[in-house]
């Protein structure tokens, strides 16, 4: 796989996640990048096996959004602003200049993974703490792995609403609305008593607050409008999260069992990042510590990551004591819907 196709593939989901500018954009590059300038040179001889993995062609769509929203590229802006009055030359015109005269903010944006931790995915939380809370009766100590901004480290914050039934404050400005098929989440009491996440860097809702809002596509107004919401009670809430390797720090958290609480690891496109051994090193740690720990202080393992299936991605639950694995379903990369499959209690 070579850039052209990389970017081509990204359209694709980007199509299918509900972004036509965006699929527009990166196509558009995909046909018509000349090798020569040096953000060409860079993305044309990105390391083929590793285009996947560093998912360049977002960088690139986050990199070309943040110039349009910090003002740095305002031809640019005009046509992001009414993408659809805008002819495909006009807009090359216009992306090909940006790509040209931005040389040294745009490669410092593509040394960066994209980190959104799109809120919507925090309906899939709401609905894993109901259930654990259903089963266990007990509060829940949160540790997040990719936290970025530390959005879903608030979901106790936002409500959930299932047709005419809610989860979640009433008076929360984010309200999620998914798709949503399958039995409803059990009514309980979801607590947390602590919470804590990790990010290799990790980002600061207020100083970078472009640069997550740069990640979400310019035509999807909603997905904008919220997270705009989320970075302003993440800056108020300010919910600890360390700078560090997800692991290392996982490992230091599973030091001890928690009493009297529901450990809750979780993370949500943040595996597909790490490498196989660091994976194998994550699934060992949450493994030994399970196998320490007793009813009274559960340990569970939320995954929600992309598995090679379609659509979206998996929802798994691990559980100790008992190492019991259990499939609640799939849900949609941005929590558009969620195909919620958790056994009865």
């Amino acid at each position: 796989m070579n850039f052209r196709t990389h970017a081509r593939a990204q359209a694709a989901s980007c199509a299918a996640l509900g972004s036509p500018f965006t699929a527009r954009l990166l196509t558009l590059i995909a046909d018509r990048l000349r090798p020569g300038p040096p953000v060409a040179e860079a993305l044309l001889h990105w390391p083929e096996d590793r285009l996947q993995a560093d998912a360049v062609a977002l960088r690139l769509a986050a990199a070309l959004h943040h110039l349009v929203l910090t003002g740095q590229a305002r031809v640019l802006a005009r046509l992001y602003a009414s993408p659809e009055n805008v002819a495909d030359g006009q807009l090359w015109h216009a992306l090909d200049a940006a790509l040209r005269i931005n040389t040294g903010p745009i490669l410092q944006s593509l040394k960066r993974a994209p980190q959104s931790n799109d809120v919507g995915r925090a309906a899939v939380h709401i609905a894993t703490a109901q259930w654990l809370s259903a089963v266990y009766r007990l509060p829940l100590v949160v540790s997040e792995l990719g936290s970025a901004a530390g959005l879903n480290l608030l979901w106790d914050k936002y409500q959930l609403v299932i047709e005419d039934q809610t989860w979640g404050p009433a008076d929360t400005p984010i309200v999620l609305t998914p798709d949503w098929t399958g039995p409803l989440p059990p009514e309980a009491t979801a607590l947390i008593r602590a919470r804590a996440g990790v990010d290799l860097a990790p980002l600061d809702p207020g100083e970078d607050r472009a640069r997550v809002l740069s990640t979400i596509w310019p035509d999807q107004t909603d997905r904008m409008a919220r997270m705009q919401v989320a970075l302003d009670m993440a800056a108020e809430q300010r919910p600890e999260i360390t700078r560090g390797h997800p692991i290392d720090w996982l490992e230091g958290r599973l030091s001890r069992p928690i009493p009297q609480a529901i450990h809750l690891v979780c993370h949500s496109l943040t595996w597909q990042y790490l490498t196989e051994a660091d994976q194998a090193r994550g699934v060992a740690l949450l493994a030994r510590a399970g196998g320490k720990v007793r009813a009274d202080e559960p340990l569970a393992h939320l995954s929600m990551e992309p598995d090679g299936e379609a659509p979206g991605a998996a929802l798994v639950l691990r559980l100790w004591p008992g190492n019991d694995r259990i499939v609640l379903g799939r849900a949609d990369l941005h929590g558009r819907w969620i195909d919620w499959q958790a056994p009865d209690l």
